[in-house]
């Protein structure tokens, strides 16, 4: 094989967005031969835009069952990524799902047993694994450059929606629709980046306002307090209903603190230690003498297209990945933590209580007023109609 047939699972904004790219050649050795949607109106926007060689169909077991592709991008609703990826794994396609890797644990981490034992290459669609401010900041956490990380702090408020945005569709903000708010839409990114950098913890505490900007029925206002094995902590605040908003990642070690905002790192190094100068001065006020380092950045990063390229050099060549599927279901701990403990007012240990969410969760889809109906319009990458 020397070229990667790419069917397209939902053709909606961000499906259409990829398949454009695709398209125009923007990723090499890749083709799109296959669209699938339930929505006949796309259907005929992928015929029209991606050419009449390109087969359409109106469920993803067509496509699956007619096999036009050799590889499956997953752009649909959160709840149908892990099943329509277990199936096109299944019938031994390579599989690239956009995020979130699911809603709830159990069914991500069968996704993810599914991929082991297809031996077919799995990908998530984490995009801001490519910007050189976040490489560069694991980069100086893995090396050691700050020491023992202390505390890790984001505070993301910077996702503001309008009512407008959440009646876009009637699947939007609901519990049956989505499976949550602002941090199974919004944070996926944030989240996926803080356990890529700082590692996993291993309990959470969180507080959930459902509602609290506007009329729907999930978080949109979330704070959680996480403590790490040896002793760091953090803390992860997000809304949807602030503007202007924030994007602030801190990040303190014992050799000194680093400071994400901007697009910019700021990095203050101390020349000794902060637990070595605490043992080993003798005056009474003091402090570490701290260097604010210069740390070059280059490039803007390639995102989407980045990510499927490698997606398709690791099918062709297996080369490395931006982000292995399996690795999905640890940003979603964080998120099932976050909302399981607001749900029961306790502490959450992680890895999560499976059952137990999925119990809670359930209790949710059932009075949810998700309206099946209610398709809405097609929204744009960029938030345009």
């Amino acid at each position: 094989m020397d070229k990667v047939r790419i069917g397209i699972v939902g053709c909606g904004g961000m499906g259409s967005h990829h398949a454009k790219y695709i398209k125009a050649g923007e990723v090499g050795r890749a083709e799109v031969t296959a669209v699938c949607d339930v929505d006949p109106e796309r259907l005929t926007w992928a015929k029209e835009n991606l050419g009449d060689h390109v087969a359409t169909f109106d469920t993803a077991e067509a496509l699956l069952e007619a096999k036009p592709c050799d590889a499956v991008l997953i752009a649909t609703p959160h709840y149908h990524h892990p099943p329509i990826a277990v199936a096109a794994l299944d019938h031994g396609l390579h599989v690239l799902s956009e995020k979130p890797a699911g809603v709830y644990t159990r069914q991500v981490r069968e996704m993810n047993e599914a991929a082991a034992r297809s031996g077919k290459v799995f990908a998530l669609m984490f995009n801001q694994r490519t910007l050189p401010v976040y490489q560069k900041l694991k980069e100086l956490v893995d090396s050691g450059e700050l020491g023992t990380l202390r505390r890790t702090n984001w505070i993301v408020t910077s996702w503001y929606r309008a009512q407008s945005y959440y009646d876009s569709g009637g699947w939007r903000a609901t519990w049956a629709g989505e499976g949550g708010g602002v941090l199974i839409n919004q944070c996926p990114h944030n989240l996926d980046l803080w356990q890529w950098i700082c590692g996993m913890p291993t309990r959470v505490r969180a507080f959930c306002a459902f509602g609290k900007y506007h009329d729907i029925e999930v978080e949109d206002d979330v704070t959680a307090y996480v403590e790490y094995e040896g002793g760091a902590t953090g803390l992860f605040v997000t809304t949807t209903g602030e503007a202007p908003g924030t994007n602030r990642l801190e990040i303190t070690g014992d050799r000194g603190k680093i400071v994400v905002e901007g697009g910019k790192l700021e990095f203050w190094r101390n020349r000794v230690p902060a637990d070595e100068f605490s043992r080993t001065f003798e005056g009474g006020f003091g402090q570490p003498e701290t260097w604010k380092v210069d740390v070059p950045i280059r490039g803007s990063g390639g995102g989407h297209k980045e990510v499927t390229q490698k997606w398709v050099d690791a099918i062709l060549d297996g080369t490395p990945l931006v982000a292995p599927g399996e690795e999905g279901i640890r940003s979603l701990q964080l998120s099932n933590a976050m909302l399981l403990s607001a749900w029961t007012d306790a502490w959450v240990d992680i890895p999560v209580d499976e059952g137990l969410f999925l119990e809670k969760l359930q209790e949710r889809v059932a009075s949810s007023s998700y309206k099946k109906d209610a398709a809405g319009k097609t929204m744009n990458v960029d938030g345009t109609f």
